[in-house]
């Protein structure tokens, strides 16, 4: 969670922990196929040919799998309290989805599900969740810093 100074004291982000980098991640996509179709090609030069389409299968299985989930390396959240407003920005998977709530009438709930917290931003009917890309201590330290920043306003 990265936190950054604004007059209203709540600006903060959250992104997903992607310790690998996309060209590091193809070039480990890459190293498996080798293997992989190596090794079949190995066993189909032996007569056991019936392998090559098995190792097929599983090299676009494994590729399909880095490209999902790729598609969420760059996923944050943005949390603002500005002019008033309270600001959620969320992108997920290229699509982002922007909230705007008013303090006044917003209710932040925490919800259990075993050992997991779930938060969730109600307004007038409206529900959002946030802290996704947070584990639960973090979330419940974010519920803890939205109910300060709110409560001041």
């Amino acid at each position: 969670m990265y936190t950054a100074a604004s007059a209203s004291g709540l600006d903060l982000t959250s992104k997903r922990n992607c310790s690998i980098s996309p060209r590091d991640l193809l070039s480990v996509l890459a190293l498996a196929s080798l293997v992989s179709l190596g090794i079949a090609i190995g066993f189909a030069f032996f007569g056991a040919w019936p392998i090559l389409p098995f190792a097929g299968v599983e090299v676009l299985a494994l590729a399909t799998a880095f490209y999902l989930n790729g598609r969420h390396a760059a996923d944050y959240e943005r949390i603002a309290l500005v002019e008033g407003r309270l600001l959620v920005e969320a992108s997920d998977a290229g699509r982002i989805e922007r909230h705007e709530f008013n303090p006044q009438w917003l209710r932040l709930e925490e919800r259990r599900f075993g050992r997991e917290l779930h938060l969730m931003l109600r307004s007038r009917g409206n529900e959002f969740e946030i802290g996704r890309h947070l584990d639960t201590e973090q979330r419940a330290s974010l519920a803890a810093r939205m109910r300060r920043s709110l409560s001041s306003r």
